[in-house]
């Protein structure tokens, strides 16, 4: 999954049977529960909506988002689709290894515990300091879909998952002045596609909703600056006298601004960078 300037489609309890997903660690493992585990029902109407944002995410994603423990907002969710007759699994861990295997989800890969089980359907969950990050309902036979397989899911901000995870997805985690990390909605950066072979320029997304703007990285010339830029990227410039420290950091990039945001003016250990904002979004398919 993949918000902002360029859009990829690619985004507690006792188990009886561990599931192994090919990597060498376990899908499905014991341990301890949630401090607050979900306790209501598992079937849980879910509603599309012509909308984005948590209201619709939470409608979508039924008791999986229901189990969330969110620091923030919801990030993703989605509801029943895509498995159909003979894919269903004999098991519920089976039926939870089908969703990673068929829709390829920016989700981690092991570790997830029973959080809550019925007769037809079982909550799987990924926690982070026994809070629940990731929720998975899988269930049984549902109509014209026999056995095991993924019902809903739903994920918080992947800047609330284990660095050990998130170092491994193309979505770059910025920390606040306090080394808090910052979720991917206010703050996030990134390549750009290689298959759009934008992959020699970098993109920062900032702000949320209608005030979210997207800047460019482009020393080498990969867009028409004229066309997508307010400006030519620079860099070697002097830091403005009226930018101010952010606070947000990624390794040694550190962000200023100045009141107007039309650039974002980047430290680093060699100089100061001014990346221009993109005039419009830049779609890549």
């Amino acid at each position: 999954m993949r918000r902002g300037l360029v859009t990829v489609t690619v985004l507690a309890a006792v188990t009886l049977v561990a599931c192994d997903d090919g990597s060498g660690a376990d899908l499905v493992v014991d341990g301890t529960p949630p401090d607050t585990p979900y306790r209501g029902s598992l079937h849980i109407a879910t509603k599309s909506m012509d909308e984005f944002g948590p209201r619709a995410l939470r409608s979508q994603s039924g008791a999986a988002g229901r189990a969330l423990e969110c620091d923030g907002e919801i990030y993703a969710g989605d509801g029943p689709d895509g498995w159909s007759r003979g894919d269903g699994g004999a098991t519920p861990e089976e039926g939870l290894k089908m969703f990673f295997d068929m829709f390829q989800p920016e989700f981690p890969r092991e570790g997830y515990r029973v959080e809550h089980r019925e007769a037809d359907r079982v909550l799987y969950s990924y926690d982070v300091g026994r809070r629940t990050k990731v929720a998975v309902v899988v269930a049984k036979d549902q109509k014209g879909r026999p056995g095991w397989g993924p019902e809903t899911n739903a994920s918080c901000d992947p800047a609330e998952l284990p660095a050990s995870f998130t170092d491994s997805l193309e979505t770059e985690i910025w920390t606040d002045k306090d080394g808090g990390r910052v979720p991917i909605t206010r703050i996030t950066s990134y390549a750009g596609a290689e298959h759009c072979d934008w992959q020699r320029a970098h993109f920062l997304d900032l702000g949320s909703g209608d005030e979210r703007r997207s800047y460019v990285r482009d020393p080498h010339g990969v867009f028409d600056a004229e066309a997508v830029l307010t400006a030519p990227y620079d860099g070697d410039v002097r830091m403005p006298a009226d930018a101010h420290d952010t606070g947000y950091r990624y390794h040694d990039r550190r962000l200023w601004l100045t009141d107007d945001r039309s650039t974002a003016y980047v430290r680093t250990p060699h100089g100061v960078e001014a990346w221009p904002r993109a005039k419009d979004t830049l779609g890549c398919k």
